[in-house]
């Protein structure tokens, strides 16, 4: 890979007392350990900002999109690295659809992404203490929140579906953001998908941990939007 992983800069004792502030030490003090010994052994390594991490999934994604994939960080030699500590660059918010891969369509390997999957790329509240954990802890530097072209999902919110189970919790989620696009013209599946994107993001900055993150300058949060035909993934905004 061209970058360098992130360092945890903290001290336990600073960590501790940030989490204290932001969301309580008890949700901290599980399994914080092992990737702190890690890291703690680890060599003093040039930190990586949340521009350069966002700059690192575009840059992957381009060269899957071109077919030119590095297939980097996935060696038995980083499997044994990873397997005694992990520090991933980014974290992914991504639809669990089965064409949307993040490893995969980002060129990266073992250990560099922390990812959550669910259908609609909805921030559930155990999706965004997942992702307060991978940015807090971990030392991610860049959320992206990736919805997709045609999803499934978000169409059957458009069209009020009726689904058995607990599927129409998904449903239920995604509806306010099929209410916002619904006076822009243009395709009514695409404006919702993107409008259902931001809303994800919104929900995810309204985190105290991760908007003191934001503050400090040490995370970065952006929507993406990707083309099934094409492979490539655009910055929604």
């Amino acid at each position: 890979m061209s970058i360098q992983h992130p360092q945890i800069n903290l001290s336990r004792r600073g960590l501790l007392k940030f989490g204290a502030g932001a969301i309580g030490t008890g949700v901290l003090t599980a399994g914080l350990g092992s990737n702190l010994l890690a890291a703690e052994k680890k060599p003093v390594e040039e930190e990586i900002t949340p521009d350069k991490a966002l700059q690192e999934l575009l840059d992957g994604n381009e060269r899957f999109a071109k077919r030119k994939r590095r297939n980097p960080d996935q060696t038995y030699s980083r499997l044994v690295e990873v397997a005694k500590g992990q520090k991933p660059f980014a974290s992914i918010l991504g639809c669990a659809d089965s064409r949307v891969p993040s490893e995969i369509v980002f060129d990266q390997g073992l250990g560099d992404l922390f990812v959550c999957r669910i259908a609609g790329n909805i921030a559930t509240t155990q999706q965004i203490g997942s992702l307060e954990f991978g940015s807090l802890v971990l030392g991610s530097k860049v959320i992206m929140v990736v919805g997709h072209e045609r999803c499934g999902a978000v169409e059957a919110a458009i069209k009020g579906a009726e689904v058995p189970g607990r599927i129409g919790s998904l449903l239920e989620a995604i509806k306010p953001s099929v209410e916002s696009s619904k006076a822009k013209s243009g395709d009514k599946l695409e404006n919702a998908c993107k409008a259902n994107v931001l809303a994800q993001v919104e929900k995810l900055k309204s985190s105290t941990v991760l908007s003191e993150l934001i503050k400090a300058e040490k995370l970065k949060i952006v929507g993406g939007y990707y083309d099934l035909d094409t492979g490539e993934i655009s910055i929604v905004s």
